[in-house]
Protein backbone atom coordinates (compact mmCIF):
# COMPACT_ATOMS: atom_id res chain seq x y z
CA UNK A 1 0.00 0.00 0.00
CA UNK A 2 1.06 3.29 -0.60
CA UNK A 3 0.17 6.92 0.10
CA UNK A 4 1.14 10.48 -1.20
CA UNK A 5 3.92 13.08 0.36
CA UNK A 6 3.77 16.64 -1.21
CA UNK A 7 6.49 16.96 -3.38
CA UNK A 8 9.72 18.95 -1.57
CA UNK A 9 13.32 19.87 -3.39
CA UNK A 10 16.15 17.83 -3.19
CA UNK A 11 18.63 19.43 -0.47
CA UNK A 12 21.69 18.18 1.54
CA UNK A 13 22.84 19.54 4.95
CA UNK A 14 26.19 21.16 5.34
CA UNK A 15 28.10 20.54 8.63
CA UNK A 16 31.38 22.43 8.22
CA UNK A 17 33.43 20.29 6.05
CA UNK A 18 30.62 17.41 6.32
CA UNK A 19 28.22 17.03 3.86
CA UNK A 20 24.95 15.00 4.91
CA UNK A 21 22.71 13.75 1.58
CA UNK A 22 19.36 14.10 3.40
CA UNK A 23 18.81 16.57 5.69
CA UNK A 24 17.91 14.56 7.89
CA UNK A 25 19.83 13.31 11.39
CA UNK A 26 18.98 10.19 14.13
CA UNK A 27 19.04 11.60 17.70
CA UNK A 28 20.94 9.83 19.96
CA UNK A 29 18.75 7.71 22.40
CA UNK A 30 20.19 5.55 25.23
CA UNK A 31 19.63 1.97 24.96
CA UNK A 32 18.55 2.41 21.20
CA UNK A 33 20.90 4.03 19.07
CA UNK A 34 23.72 1.68 19.23
CA UNK A 35 25.82 0.34 16.23
CA UNK A 36 23.00 -2.47 15.01
CA UNK A 37 20.15 0.26 14.85
CA UNK A 38 22.18 3.12 13.46
CA UNK A 39 23.48 0.45 10.43
CA UNK A 40 19.41 -0.40 10.58
CA UNK A 41 18.63 2.99 9.37
CA UNK A 42 21.31 3.82 7.33
CA UNK A 43 20.21 0.57 5.45
CA UNK A 44 17.00 2.67 4.63
CA UNK A 45 18.20 5.97 4.00
CA UNK A 46 20.96 8.66 3.95
CA UNK A 47 21.19 10.16 6.50
CA UNK A 48 23.43 11.19 9.42
CA UNK A 49 23.35 8.87 12.64
CA UNK A 50 24.29 9.30 16.16
CA UNK A 51 25.82 6.94 18.73
CA UNK A 52 24.20 6.84 22.23
CA UNK A 53 25.29 9.81 24.43
CA UNK A 54 28.78 9.68 25.74
CA UNK A 55 29.81 11.27 28.64
CA UNK A 56 33.01 13.23 28.58
CA UNK A 57 34.88 11.95 32.19
CA UNK A 58 33.90 7.98 31.20
CA UNK A 59 35.88 8.52 28.10
CA UNK A 60 38.79 10.64 29.45
CA UNK A 61 38.82 8.03 32.54
CA UNK A 62 38.65 4.78 29.96
CA UNK A 63 35.66 3.88 32.00
CA UNK A 64 34.81 -0.11 30.35
CA UNK A 65 30.74 0.88 29.72
CA UNK A 66 31.98 4.06 28.26
CA UNK A 67 34.28 2.34 26.05
CA UNK A 68 32.39 -0.63 25.15
CA UNK A 69 29.50 1.93 23.31
CA UNK A 70 31.80 3.24 20.87
CA UNK A 71 31.52 0.57 18.63
CA UNK A 72 30.90 0.92 15.16
CA UNK A 73 29.51 -0.76 12.15
CA UNK A 74 32.03 -1.28 9.22
CA UNK A 75 29.74 0.34 6.83
CA UNK A 76 28.92 3.42 9.48
CA UNK A 77 31.51 5.92 6.90
CA UNK A 78 30.69 8.67 9.27
CA UNK A 79 30.88 8.21 12.86
CA UNK A 80 28.84 10.45 14.98
CA UNK A 81 28.93 11.02 18.54
CA UNK A 82 27.13 12.99 21.36
CA UNK A 83 28.71 14.03 24.14
CA UNK A 84 27.52 14.96 27.68
CA UNK A 85 29.72 16.87 29.68
CA UNK A 86 29.64 20.18 32.50
CA UNK A 87 33.54 20.53 32.19
CA UNK A 88 34.93 22.27 29.16
CA UNK A 89 38.15 20.72 30.03
CA UNK A 90 37.13 17.01 30.51
CA UNK A 91 34.37 17.72 27.35
CA UNK A 92 37.34 19.18 25.41
CA UNK A 93 39.98 16.07 25.72
CA UNK A 94 36.96 13.82 25.14
CA UNK A 95 36.67 15.51 21.70
CA UNK A 96 40.26 15.45 21.38
CA UNK A 97 40.56 11.61 21.84
CA UNK A 98 37.15 11.00 19.89
CA UNK A 99 39.08 12.93 16.89
CA UNK A 100 42.33 10.66 17.12
CA UNK A 101 41.13 7.59 18.51
CA UNK A 102 38.37 6.46 17.28
CA UNK A 103 37.92 8.21 13.92
CA UNK A 104 34.95 10.45 15.04
CA UNK A 105 34.01 13.27 12.19
CA UNK A 106 30.95 14.09 13.70
CA UNK A 107 30.70 15.46 17.74
CA UNK A 108 27.26 16.74 19.09
CA UNK A 109 27.18 17.93 22.36
CA UNK A 110 24.42 17.13 24.65
CA UNK A 111 22.34 20.31 25.99
CA UNK A 112 19.02 19.12 26.17
CA UNK A 113 18.74 16.15 28.53
CA UNK A 114 15.51 16.46 30.52
CA UNK A 115 16.36 13.22 32.96
CA UNK A 116 16.57 14.96 36.31
CA UNK A 117 20.11 12.79 37.14
CA UNK A 118 21.42 14.88 34.66
CA UNK A 119 19.79 18.15 35.15
CA UNK A 120 20.50 17.54 39.22
CA UNK A 121 24.10 18.21 38.74
CA UNK A 122 23.93 20.69 35.97
CA UNK A 123 23.90 19.44 32.81
CA UNK A 124 21.66 18.50 29.95
CA UNK A 125 18.78 20.89 28.99
CA UNK A 126 19.92 22.64 32.77
CA UNK A 127 23.42 24.08 31.15
CA UNK A 128 22.54 26.65 29.03
CA UNK A 129 21.26 29.02 31.43
CA UNK A 130 24.87 29.28 32.71
CA UNK A 131 25.63 31.37 29.54
CA UNK A 132 29.43 31.34 30.13
CA UNK A 133 30.13 28.03 31.01
CA UNK A 134 28.07 27.12 27.93
CA UNK A 135 30.32 29.07 25.53
CA UNK A 136 33.55 28.20 27.52
CA UNK A 137 32.16 24.11 26.88
CA UNK A 138 31.76 24.75 22.96
CA UNK A 139 35.19 26.60 22.58
CA UNK A 140 37.30 23.78 24.29
CA UNK A 141 35.02 21.74 21.70
CA UNK A 142 35.58 23.09 18.85
CA UNK A 143 38.98 23.72 19.35
CA UNK A 144 40.10 20.54 20.20
CA UNK A 145 38.12 19.21 17.00
CA UNK A 146 39.71 22.15 14.87
CA UNK A 147 42.99 20.36 14.03
CA UNK A 148 40.67 16.93 12.44
CA UNK A 149 38.32 19.16 10.65
CA UNK A 150 35.69 17.51 12.56
CA UNK A 151 32.15 19.81 13.05
CA UNK A 152 30.47 20.19 16.28
CA UNK A 153 27.35 20.81 16.97
CA UNK A 154 24.99 21.15 19.99
CA UNK A 155 21.53 20.34 20.77
CA UNK A 156 19.32 21.91 22.93
CA UNK A 157 15.88 22.56 24.18
CA UNK A 158 13.73 25.81 24.47
CA UNK A 159 15.21 26.16 28.44
CA UNK A 160 14.38 25.27 31.46
CA UNK A 161 10.74 26.09 31.59
CA UNK A 162 8.51 28.73 30.04
CA UNK A 163 9.63 31.32 32.60
CA UNK A 164 13.92 30.38 31.99
CA UNK A 165 13.83 30.40 28.06
CA UNK A 166 17.97 30.14 26.65
CA UNK A 167 17.25 28.92 23.30
CA UNK A 168 18.29 32.31 21.43
CA UNK A 169 21.29 33.15 23.80
CA UNK A 170 22.13 29.13 22.75
CA UNK A 171 22.03 29.89 19.57
CA UNK A 172 24.03 32.99 19.38
CA UNK A 173 26.96 31.38 21.59
CA UNK A 174 26.65 28.27 19.39
CA UNK A 175 27.37 30.59 16.68
CA UNK A 176 30.25 32.55 18.20
CA UNK A 177 32.21 29.76 19.40
CA UNK A 178 32.20 28.36 16.06
CA UNK A 179 29.63 25.47 15.92
CA UNK A 180 28.91 24.10 12.84
CA UNK A 181 24.91 23.93 13.56
CA UNK A 182 22.44 24.24 16.74
CA UNK A 183 19.76 21.63 16.94
CA UNK A 184 16.59 22.63 18.67
CA UNK A 185 13.72 20.65 20.89
CA UNK A 186 10.21 22.39 20.68
CA UNK A 187 10.09 21.89 24.30
CA UNK A 188 11.07 23.13 27.85
CA UNK A 189 13.19 20.95 29.97
CA UNK A 190 9.83 20.99 32.14
CA UNK A 191 7.86 19.28 29.23
CA UNK A 192 9.97 16.77 28.92
CA UNK A 193 8.44 14.87 26.36
CA UNK A 194 5.11 16.02 27.13
CA UNK A 195 2.47 18.39 25.32
CA UNK A 196 3.38 20.04 21.83
CA UNK A 197 6.71 20.80 20.35
CA UNK A 198 7.07 24.44 20.17
CA UNK A 199 7.32 24.90 16.07
CA UNK A 200 7.78 28.44 16.17
CA UNK A 201 10.36 28.69 18.45
CA UNK A 202 13.01 26.69 15.87
CA UNK A 203 11.44 29.13 13.04
CA UNK A 204 12.66 32.06 15.70
CA UNK A 205 16.25 30.27 16.39
CA UNK A 206 16.34 30.08 12.53
CA UNK A 207 15.94 33.43 11.89
CA UNK A 208 18.57 34.70 14.57
CA UNK A 209 21.71 32.70 13.74
CA UNK A 210 23.43 32.19 10.53
CA UNK A 211 24.83 28.90 11.09
CA UNK A 212 22.19 25.46 10.24
CA UNK A 213 19.20 25.15 12.75
CA UNK A 214 17.68 21.53 12.65
CA UNK A 215 14.56 21.17 14.37
CA UNK A 216 13.61 18.24 16.49
CA UNK A 217 9.67 17.41 18.03
CA UNK A 218 6.70 16.00 16.93
CA UNK A 219 7.91 14.48 13.46
CA UNK A 220 6.12 11.18 13.37
CA UNK A 221 5.87 11.27 9.57
CA UNK A 222 8.26 12.11 6.26
CA UNK A 223 5.70 14.48 5.64
CA UNK A 224 6.15 16.07 9.22
CA UNK A 225 9.73 16.71 8.54
CA UNK A 226 8.94 18.55 4.79
CA UNK A 227 6.43 20.97 6.83
CA UNK A 228 8.42 21.94 9.63
CA UNK A 229 11.52 22.52 7.24
CA UNK A 230 9.23 24.68 5.11
CA UNK A 231 7.62 26.46 8.26
CA UNK A 232 10.64 27.41 10.02
CA UNK A 233 13.25 27.49 7.72
CA UNK A 234 15.66 24.86 9.49
CA UNK A 235 18.21 23.30 7.66
CA UNK A 236 16.95 20.07 8.68
CA UNK A 237 15.12 18.20 11.25
CA UNK A 238 16.39 15.18 13.68
CA UNK A 239 14.20 12.72 14.17
CA UNK A 240 14.46 10.47 17.81
CA UNK A 241 10.88 8.53 19.22
CA UNK A 242 9.24 8.46 15.39
CA UNK A 243 10.96 6.28 14.18
CA UNK A 244 10.90 3.48 16.86
CA UNK A 245 9.95 0.34 15.77
CA UNK A 246 9.85 1.86 12.06
CA UNK A 247 13.35 2.77 10.68
CA UNK A 248 12.29 2.67 7.35
CA UNK A 249 11.20 6.37 8.73
CA UNK A 250 14.29 7.28 6.94
CA UNK A 251 13.34 6.01 3.51
CA UNK A 252 10.47 8.02 3.45
CA UNK A 253 12.08 11.12 4.86
CA UNK A 254 14.66 10.58 1.62
CA UNK A 255 12.11 10.16 -0.80
CA UNK A 256 10.66 12.81 0.40
CA UNK A 257 13.14 15.39 0.71
CA UNK A 258 13.63 14.28 -3.11
CA UNK A 259 10.40 15.19 -3.90
CA UNK A 260 8.93 12.02 -4.67
CA UNK A 261 5.48 11.32 -4.01
CA UNK A 262 5.28 7.20 -3.37
CA UNK A 263 5.75 5.92 0.49
CA UNK A 264 5.57 2.35 1.17
CA UNK A 265 3.16 1.15 4.22
CA UNK A 266 5.13 -2.07 5.24
CA UNK A 267 3.03 -5.53 5.76
CA UNK A 268 3.09 -7.55 8.55
CA UNK A 269 5.45 -9.66 6.81
CA UNK A 270 7.57 -6.79 6.01
CA UNK A 271 7.85 -5.77 9.30
CA UNK A 272 8.92 -9.07 10.54
CA UNK A 273 11.80 -9.06 8.50
CA UNK A 274 12.49 -5.44 9.48
CA UNK A 275 12.55 -7.12 13.55
CA UNK A 276 14.60 -10.01 12.02
CA UNK A 277 17.34 -7.65 10.33
CA UNK A 278 17.42 -5.52 13.46
CA UNK A 279 17.63 -8.90 16.02
CA UNK A 280 20.54 -10.41 13.39
CA UNK A 281 22.48 -7.24 13.48
CA UNK A 282 22.02 -6.92 17.40
CA UNK A 283 23.14 -10.62 17.43
CA UNK A 284 26.17 -9.41 15.09
CA UNK A 285 27.76 -6.40 17.11
CA UNK A 286 26.95 -8.02 20.84
CA UNK A 287 26.64 -11.65 20.61
CA UNK A 288 23.04 -13.75 20.48
CA UNK A 289 22.33 -14.09 23.55
CA UNK A 290 22.56 -10.52 24.60
CA UNK A 291 21.70 -9.58 21.31
CA UNK A 292 18.27 -11.07 21.49
CA UNK A 293 17.77 -9.25 24.91
CA UNK A 294 18.17 -6.42 23.51
CA UNK A 295 15.93 -6.97 20.92
CA UNK A 296 12.91 -7.32 23.38
CA UNK A 297 12.53 -3.84 24.02
CA UNK A 298 11.88 -3.33 20.66
CA UNK A 299 9.20 -5.85 19.70
CA UNK A 300 5.87 -3.29 21.43
CA UNK A 301 7.28 -0.61 18.99
CA UNK A 302 7.34 -2.57 15.59
CA UNK A 303 4.32 -4.56 16.49
CA UNK A 304 2.25 -1.03 17.71
CA UNK A 305 -1.18 -1.09 15.67
CA UNK A 306 -0.91 -4.98 14.78
CA UNK A 307 -3.42 -7.43 15.48
CA UNK A 308 -0.50 -9.69 16.87
CA UNK A 309 -2.27 -11.07 19.94
CA UNK A 310 -1.27 -10.77 23.69
CA UNK A 311 0.43 -14.42 23.99
CA UNK A 312 2.69 -13.46 20.78
CA UNK A 313 3.83 -10.02 22.44
CA UNK A 314 5.55 -11.77 25.19
CA UNK A 315 6.87 -14.64 23.70
CA UNK A 316 8.24 -11.90 21.85
CA UNK A 317 9.67 -10.55 24.72
CA UNK A 318 11.25 -13.40 25.96
CA UNK A 319 12.89 -14.64 22.77
CA UNK A 320 16.53 -16.10 23.63
CA UNK A 321 17.98 -16.84 20.22
CA UNK A 322 17.53 -16.23 16.28
CA UNK A 323 16.45 -19.41 16.02
CA UNK A 324 13.11 -18.89 18.64
CA UNK A 325 12.56 -15.63 16.97
CA UNK A 326 12.28 -17.15 13.46
CA UNK A 327 9.66 -19.42 14.83
CA UNK A 328 7.42 -16.67 16.12
CA UNK A 329 7.80 -14.78 13.70
CA UNK A 330 6.71 -17.62 10.96
CA UNK A 331 3.36 -17.29 13.08
CA UNK A 332 2.31 -14.11 12.19
CA UNK A 333 0.21 -13.21 9.28
CA UNK A 334 2.26 -11.84 6.71
CA UNK A 335 -0.61 -10.73 4.29
CA UNK A 336 -1.99 -7.98 7.19
CA UNK A 337 -2.06 -4.49 5.89
CA UNK A 338 -0.14 -1.80 7.79
CA UNK A 339 -2.34 -0.06 10.74
CA UNK A 340 -2.79 3.14 9.45
CA UNK A 341 -4.31 4.78 12.52
CA UNK A 342 -1.02 4.91 14.01
CA UNK A 343 0.50 6.99 11.39
CA UNK A 344 0.88 10.11 12.86
CA UNK A 345 1.01 9.60 16.11
CA UNK A 346 3.28 9.99 18.98
CA UNK A 347 5.75 6.87 19.93
CA UNK A 348 7.77 5.83 22.81
CA UNK A 349 7.66 7.80 26.46
CA UNK A 350 5.38 11.16 26.89
CA UNK A 351 4.80 11.60 30.22
CA UNK A 352 3.52 15.04 31.59
CA UNK A 353 5.56 18.05 32.68
CA UNK A 354 7.36 18.38 35.87
CA UNK A 355 9.20 20.23 38.27
CA UNK A 356 13.30 20.60 37.06
CA UNK A 357 15.54 19.18 39.78
CA UNK A 358 18.44 21.45 39.51
CA UNK A 359 21.60 22.44 42.02
CA UNK A 360 20.89 24.55 44.59
CA UNK A 361 21.22 28.40 43.60
CA UNK A 362 21.30 27.39 39.83
CA UNK A 363 19.20 29.93 38.97
CA UNK A 364 20.49 32.76 40.63
CA UNK A 365 22.85 34.43 38.29
CA UNK A 366 22.67 33.23 34.11
CA UNK A 367 26.65 34.67 34.08
CA UNK A 368 28.40 32.19 35.89
CA UNK A 369 30.48 28.85 35.19
CA UNK A 370 28.44 27.02 37.76
CA UNK A 371 28.20 26.16 41.04
CA UNK A 372 28.55 22.40 42.93
CA UNK A 373 28.48 20.95 39.33
CA UNK A 374 30.61 17.57 38.97
CA UNK A 375 30.91 15.71 35.71
CA UNK A 376 29.24 12.18 35.67
CA UNK A 377 30.86 8.93 34.70
CA UNK A 378 28.35 6.69 33.70
CA UNK A 379 27.26 6.85 29.80
CA UNK A 380 24.37 6.28 27.72
CA UNK A 381 21.81 8.96 29.59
Amino acid sequence: MTTSAAPAPTRELVLGSLRVETPVVLAPMAGITNAAYRRLCREQGAGLYVCEMITSRGLVERDPVTLSMLVFDELEDVRSVQLYGTDPVYVGKAAEILCAEFGVGHIDLNFGCPVPKVTRKGGGGALPWKRRLLGDILEATVAAAAPYDVPVTMKTRKGIDDDHLTYLDAGRIAQESGCAAIALHGRTVSQAYSGQADWDAIGELAASVDIPVLGNGDIWEAEDAVRMVEQTGAAGVVVGRGCLGRPWLFRDLAAAFAGEEVRALPTLGEVAAMMRRHAELLCFHMGEERGCKEFRKHVTWYLKGFAAGGEMRRSLGLVDSLASLDRLLADLDPAEPFPVDTLGTPRGRQGSPRRVVLPQGWLDDTDGTGCAIAEDMHSGG
